[in-house]
């Protein structure tokens, strides 16, 4: 008869051999935001990283019409655990979007402006994404929402 013990370990070495590989730690933060400029269709395009999709979802989103969509600004910028955050002009939102099957899902629309954001930009100041809004105070953001207002 064999031990309880033996059949921990075979159970162990099984366990371990499916579990899926990870690297860790990584950084996906971008240094910068980008300022993508829509084209007729809606699309944008960012060839730095090889980024390009449809903003008609988002803009119906923000504006409810998904109808005039080119030479629209959006900001983007990806944080360090791999969220996209993006807004623009006029936006009242920040989305925070997650790579998934063929496109980005939201996880987050973080209200930050009741009137809309007049000129708004994105900084990395890790762990968080800073907004900046002309002369307003800039607010740091997570994938859950607002963290803290900066002091000035």
């Amino acid at each position: 008869m064999k031990s309880p013990g033996f059949f921990l370990v075979v159970i162990a070495l099984t366990a371990a051999g499916c579990s899926p590989l990870v690297l860790r730690p990584a950084n996906f933060a971008w240094p910068i935001e980008d300022v993508l400029k829509s084209d007729l269709h809606g699309m944008v395009h960012e060839e730095r990283y090889s980024l390009s999709f449809s903003i008609k979802p988002l803009m119906y989103a923000e504006t409810k019409d998904s109808v005039h969509v080119s030479n629209r600004i959006i900001r983007l910028i990806r944080g360090e655990q791999g969220y996209y955050f993006i807004t623009g002009p006029k936006f009242k939102n920040v989305y925070v979007f997650s790579q998934g099957n063929g496109g980005l899902v939201l996880v987050n629309r973080i209200l930050v402006s009741k009137t809309g954001l007049s000129s708004p930009a994105f900084n990395q100041r890790a762990p968080y994404i800073e907004l900046l809004n002309g002369g307003q105070k800039p607010v740091l953001l997570t994938r859950d929402g607002i963290v803290k207002e900066v002091k000035k």
